[in-house]
């Protein structure tokens, strides 16, 4: 059915501007968009009055553990996509790293075909490289698959690739991202046999940075740099977390480029005497020197793209130190809020966050017709108010963990509304229509 929406009197931030002006949604297409107070040529079936609300393109994460198919206990693309949703994400791009990984391209239409009936929102995935499918990755079709993702540091899902030789074939012969996970295994494992040996079998939490340590991090991302400048290929660093591997990239590059996550844009190791395990990730929340500079990093272009590494786990799997409290946290519903506190705190201004989570993560792996408001663009929105405290309470979780680390942390950011394909997912605290479902992305390759 054909429908006209007008959403009027909103602040659009979009490449670098922000206006008072007018949006346009034709079914599933950004069909006009009016500064100031222009009235379209011809009236609308819906009005939306946004005074006083900022307009901006959906949010795109371009990394998530959604832990659909095998790991549904903890989380499935029906409750994280809710999620996402609820946070103002209109596109997620999921890793492979799940049960049964996914390591071929019969895989990724198998997820795919999944995500068509259970996704709420847009959706891509990565194939996972190990030691034995090097060859395989020249068989994926370039505009259904996002990337290949390369852990080149031990993580869930034992898919590390550490022969030489292999990393090599899959730099050498990548036609589509290769993203990374760098931390160097061989390090962490004797950091952490030094520290059983100091503090016991099952360190406490905040001996994680200390082991997942800043060198090797370094370690393995300069390697990775190394290995795409040799080879030509685009690499794409996942979550970054120290200053010191800021310096191996350049502002505003396109062929090599670095990733933010907001976990280490709001966490420091100060955090672990508070929260303990619950923020507990790989690679590690490290200091606050490294926090700070990944901030200034984030503004000044030196980093890309800002994503969550979305990784729900049960609380009970939370439980313990180093070795026995699961690695990761769900963030995908409160990333923008939390972004926007960033925001507020002039750590980036407005223009600079659209840029870092909707038109980077767009240009960075390609996507066609999304993350910009553009005519002619797929309707992917949100609607947020600026000036509206709330407080975090589980009550108000969508992801089937059912917590947060960010619980009674009060934002000053509400998500209003959330547009996918000009469909209205989430309004004013509610997901609108769970039999709505979004749509794979395509790349532009």
């Amino acid at each position: 059915m054909h429908r006209k929406i007008h959403i009027k009197n909103a602040t659009l931030v979009n490449e670098d501007r922000s206006f008072v002006g007018s949006l346009i949604i034709e079914d599933d297409t950004i069909a006009e968009i009016l500064e100031g107070g222009a009235e379209p040529a011809a009236p609308a079936d819906e009005v939306v009055d946004a005074t006083g609300c900022y307009l901006l393109p959906g949010v795109i994460d371009t990394h998530v553990h959604f832990r659909d198919p095998g790991l549904t206990d903890k989380a499935d693309l029906d409750s994280e996509s809710r999620a996402a949703a609820a946070g103002g994400v209109t596109t997620f791009f999921d890793m492979p790293n799940t049960l049964p990984q996914t390591v071929t391209p019969a895989d990724v239409e198998k997820k795919l075909a999944a995500a068509y009936v259970h996704s709420h929102v847009n959706f891509g995935f990565f194939i996972g490289a190990t030691n034995a499918n090097a060859a395989l990755l020249n068989h994926v079709n370039p505009r259904r698959v996002c990337g290949i993702k390369l852990f080149m540091g031990a993580s869930t899902g034992d898919m590390l690739v550490d022969k030489p030789a292999v990393l090599r074939e899959v730099f050498e012969n990548a036609r589509i991202p290769i993203v990374t996970h760098c931390e160097d295994s061989r390090i962490i494992n004797a950091n952490m046999a030094a520290c059983k040996e100091q503090y016991g079998p099952d360190p406490d939490v905040r001996y994680h940075p200390v082991i997942r340590s800043e060198e090797a991090c370094y370690k393995s991302t300069a390697r990775a740099v190394r290995l795409a400048q040799e080879t030509g290929a685009r690499l794409h660093v996942a979550h970054v977390s120290t200053a010191r591997e800021l310096k191996l990239f350049r502002p505003n590059s396109r062929r090599i480029t670095a990733e933010a996550c907001v976990p280490h844009l709001l966490f420091s190791d100060r955090d672990y005497a508070r929260l303990g395990s619950r923020i507990k990730c790989n690679p590690a929340v490290k200091t606050e020197a490294d926090r700070d500079a990944l901030r200034k990093a984030i503004a000044s272009g030196v980093v890309s793209t800002v994503a969550t590494d979305h990784a729900p786990h049960q609380l009970c799997e939370k439980q313990g130190g180093c070795v026995r409290a699961a690695s990761g946290m769900p963030m995908v519903q409160f990333s923008l809020v939390s972004m926007l506190g960033l925001v507020d705190e002039g750590v980036v201004s407005i223009e600079r966050l659209v840029r870092l989570m909707c038109h980077n993560p767009a240009t960075v792996f390609q996507i066609e017709n999304r993350g910009f408001l553009r005519e002619g663009y797929k309707a992917d929105l949100v609607l947020v108010r600026p000036k509206s405290p709330w407080t975090l309470t589980p009550n108000r979780i969508e992801s089937k963990c059912g917590w947060s680390p960010l619980e009674g942390r009060t934002f000053r950011w509400k998500i209003e509304k959330t547009y996918c394909n000009g469909f209205a997912v989430y309004n004013r605290g509610m997901i609108t229509d769970t039999d709505y479902h979004g749509r794979a992305v395509t790349f532009d390759r």
